[in-house]
């Protein structure tokens, strides 16, 4: 009997699920904040120097130049500043600034105000300047602007402008520093001066007698925007240390925008193509399929929401391979259920195994994905820990919804009994099913792949692989690899126009702003994007002159990147440091919850992948940047996910046969990889759809990272399959032969 109110409860719950998503999204997304590279801004990583002999570097002063950069901040109007500290470095984020070049001169600038004589010795400081008391106002006369500041003291300025009107004609001066350095000095600044250039002192105005008053004007200030800074810096105090950038990223706002856009088409057309597959695939589950993943999207964006946390580009990626990877999750639920089906059960056991059956297999490949994510966070960087963060609730929120989400929905349809003595509606075909007195776990015979024999051909595997990773070690040895500056340091300046570009036109702007780059390199689907790359580091007053130039000849700032070479080799160790700390991780967990030699086999298949990757960019010259290792990170996770779902099905089958011999583990080896053949396939298509729609449609900012995501994911499948079980098998053949070999007893 049809037990329909199982039905319209369903239909219900789609309908309030609709209704929350349709009614709440726009402005959950509306309320998501975006990262730089999404709207434009810049990120800057600064070295903090003491600036006193003695000073030290610690928690307090860091703490206090945290406060006086915020002060600044305040300056700008920027709403949602990102400042952190990172050892003895500070870490400025600021999206959507509408003036970078005036923010990074506003935040590094010390603004250390010095009153001194010609003899360069100070007279006045900035403590002696009433707190907020710098106004920008104009000389009645010639309304030349200047800035009035007040003094904490008249008395003292009264004995200070006796002093030097007290001195020789000439040098009755009363000499305006800001960010006074050991070894300036007035008198060949004024050498400067008469020669054409510009003094780095404000102004020296003669001082003639005695004044005693709290109210003191900066004269000489050509420009009304130029006094507005300057006020403002005095406004804000000057840092108790010194500043040194030693990495920085600058994001165009148009550029942000357009990559935000491409993102997020790629991602509705990849998540559309997913959904599509899933239902014509799976029939009826898939379409629970489509209900639970559209709710794992809202909550994902719900969630990040809550937690302000900020979304970028490579977040937005991380969600959308995460639709991807929650696929896979309800694959394996639907793939056991259709293996029930076939062995006879009815559709209302058939759905009660295949979930019971399944979820110990999906919670061991959340948990080692998470593992690599998990690492992924703590040493990765802004941007990284981004997609890190949304991989990590992409996969909790995954498990919800595809595990808990499924069992609801469709246990309403399976409970209603409509389904029943219709297995068709979960693509399996009447004359697949067998009898149910014959069920054998062991047995193939009505498996659509039951001609392909893995084990046979493992040598030929173990080969091929051996051939690629040798070729890919070549290359290595030859070309090495195409470092970006993450890891090689320098500059990269990306000039973005609204028409094609030339590399003669670009060599020859950038020679006249006396900034020959040591390469220049066109891209973009309309030739329409220039890279130019630089050893050094570019100075904070040459990337100024760069972005207005550029943004005044084709109405976008470049996109500036600069690392110090020390941050690169940082960032190079602790790429490094992840991988092996990942490895270790998946090795303890997989050990315990299997056996070690199926973690040794994951492990030489996980880097049997990452190798891969590494190998493949080195042949073809692309760059290698921060974003590529998150990449390859995620491949890590992707890989042993897979592997995981192989072993734990031999693990099952280990308890159906007896196993003796070689021959018998080589066979519950192949049947295995028969069984799970098909889930594998399914679970990877899923996933290339969304990395291919990332690298087609998305934007180039991501074009490297969504080619090695689609590299990875063929490879990590490769190797869960012909690879890592292989493998296994061998190691426990070996082991399996000791133990049948047992020592010859002594006779007396």
């Amino acid at each position: 009997m049809v037990k329909r109110g199982r039905i319209v409860a369903f239909f219900l719950l789609v309908i309030l699920i609709a209704g929350a998503i349709g009614g709440t999204t726009k402005d959950i997304v509306k309320d998501v904040k975006l990262g730089l590279d999404l709207q434009g801004g810049f990120e800057v990583l600064y070295d903090v120097e003491p600036t006193n002999e003695g000073q030290e570097v610690d928690k307090q002063l860091l703490n206090n130049t945290v406060s006086a950069l915020n002060k600044r901040v305040n300056v700008l109007g920027v709403s949602e500043p990102n400042i952190q500290i990172e050892g003895e470095r500070i870490r400025v984020q600021l999206a959507g600034v509408d003036d970078q070049n005036k923010a990074r001169e506003l935040l590094s600038t010390q603004a250390e105000l010095t009153f001194r004589d010609v003899n360069d010795k100070v007279r006045l400081k900035g403590s002696d300047l009433k707190e907020g008391g710098a106004k920008v106002e104009f000389m009645q006369q010639t309304n030349q602007p200047v800035v009035s500041l007040t003094l904490n003291d008249a008395n003292k300025f009264a004995e200070v402008t006796r002093d030097i009107s007290q001195m020789p004609p000439g040098e009755n001066r009363l000499v305006i520093w800001l960010d006074y350095e050991e070894g300036d000095s007035f008198k060949e600044e004024v050498k400067k001066e008469n020669s054409g250039e510009d003094p780095k002192y404000i102004s020296a105005p003669s001082v003639t007698r005695t004044l005693s008053t709290k109210n003191v004007q900066i004269e000489g200030i050509e420009s009304v925007e130029e006094a507005q800074n300057l006020a403002d810096l005095l406004n804000a105090g000057s840092l108790p240390v010194k500043l040194t950038e030693v990495y920085s990223t600058s994001v165009g706002a148009k550029f942000g925008q357009d990559s935000l856009d491409k993102t997020v088409t790629a991602g509705a057309i990849g998540i559309a193509i997913i959904f599509l597959f899933m239902i014509l695939f799976y029939r009826v589950p898939g379409i629970i399929a489509v209900v639970t993943l559209s709710t794992y999207v809202y909550l994902i964006l719900l969630i990040f929401e809550w937690m302000e946390g900020v979304l970028t580009l490579p977040g937005i990626a991380a969600l959308i391979l995460g639709v991807g990877m929650a696929v896979d999750a309800n694959i394996i639920t639907y793939e056991r259920i259709k293996e029930e089906l076939r062995s006879g059960k009815s559709v209302m056991s058939a759905f009660k195994a295949g979930n019971k059956r399944s979820l110990s297999t999906i919670l061991d490949a959340n948990i080692t994905t998470i593992l690599a994510a998990t690492v992924l966070f703590i040493f990765g960087t802004s941007a990284v820990k981004g997609f890190a963060l949304v991989l990590i609730i992409s996969i909790l929120t995954s498990f919800l919804t595809a595990v808990y989400g499924s069992r609801l929905f469709l246990g309403l349809w399976v409970n209603s009994r409509i389904l029943n003595k219709k297995p068709r509606l979960f693509g399996v075909k009447e004359e697949q099913i067998s009898d149910l007195d014959d069920t054998d776990r062991l047995d193939i015979s009505k498996n659509k792949f039951k001609n392909i024999n893995f084990v046979k051909h493992r040598k030929k595997f173990f080969t091929l692989s051996g051939v690629l990773l040798g070729l890919g070690l070549l290359s290595l040895v030859i070309f090495q690899l195409n470092l970006g500056i993450d890891f090689e340091s320098g500059s990269r300046v990306e000039i973005t126009a609204d028409e094609a570009l030339d590399k003669e036109t670009i060599d020859d702007q950038l020679a006249s702003l006396g900034l020959e780059a040591e390469e220049v390199i066109i891209s973009g689907e309309n030739q329409n994007i220039a890279v130019a790359r630089y050893v050094g580091v570019l100075k904070q007053d040459q990337i100024g002159e760069l972005k207005s130039y550029y943004n005044e000849k084709y109405g976008q700032e470049p996109n500036v990147s600069t690392v110090d070479p020390t941050v690169g080799r940082e960032l190079a160790k602790n790429a490094l440091y992840a991988i092996a700390i990942a490895s270790i991780g998946i090795i303890i967990y997989v050990t315990i919850r299997f056996e070690w030699l199926m973690a040794l086999s994951s492990i030489i298949a996980l880097l049997h992948d990452a190798f891969f990757i590494v190998a493949v960019f080195s042949l073809l010259r692309l760059e290698v940047d921060l974003p590529f290792i998150a990449a390859v990170l995620t491949i890590v996770g992707y890989s042993i996910n897979d592997t995981i779902v192989t072993f734990d099905r031999i693990r099952e089958n280990m308890k159906y046969g007896k196993v003796k011999t070689f021959d018998d583990l080589s066979k519950i080896v192949n049947v295995s990889l028969v069984q799970t053949f098909g889930r594998s396939i399914n679970t990877v298509l899923s996933t290339v759809f969304a990395a291919l729609a990332l690298m087609i449609f998305g934007s180039p900012a991501i074009t490297n990272f969504s080619f090695a995501l689609l590299i990875g994911l063929i490879a990590g499948t490769y190797s869960s399959l012909f690879i890592a079980a292989q493998i296994w098998l061998v190691l426990k053949g070996k082991q399996l032969k000791k133990k049948r070999v047992k020592p010859a007893q002594s006779t007396d």
